[in-house]
């Protein structure tokens, strides 16, 4: 079964809850903020994304830290980073067991089988 790594309150995310609902796709929804972020889920998301394109610099909680937490960014301090605050992962993260798809836009999983 799909699951749908999620923040509720993220438009994009709701998009991509609705395409899978209309298609008929079964999934597991997973709240990062709700139900917590894992050290080993957080290296399982990061076997299948490289962490740099999971690290999500444009939200407000990126915006929020601390120059010092954003200065000199790289592999070891993103995930720090992303264990402590979960909502700099990007999302939704899709993960279809052969693959962990991040973002959402209209279309894009046209190719997904109910």
């Amino acid at each position: 079964m799909l699951t749908l790594y999620v923040i509720n309150t993220c438009d994009t995310c709701r998009r991509a809850r609705k395409a899978l609902d209309a298609k008929g796709i079964p999934y597991q929804l997973h709240d990062l903020r709700e139900d917590g972020l894992s050290a080993p889920l957080l290296e399982h998301i990061l076997g299948k994304v490289p962490v740099m394109t999971l690290l999500n610099q444009r939200s407000t909680t990126w915006r929020n830290l601390d120059e010092a937490d954003k200065a000199g960014i790289d592999a070891n301090k993103a995930r720090e980073l992303m264990m402590a605050h979960p909502t700099l992962l990007k999302r939704p993260l899709l993960d279809t067991g052969d693959e962990i798809r991040v973002g959402y836009r209209d279309g894009d999983y046209d190719d997904l089988k109910g």
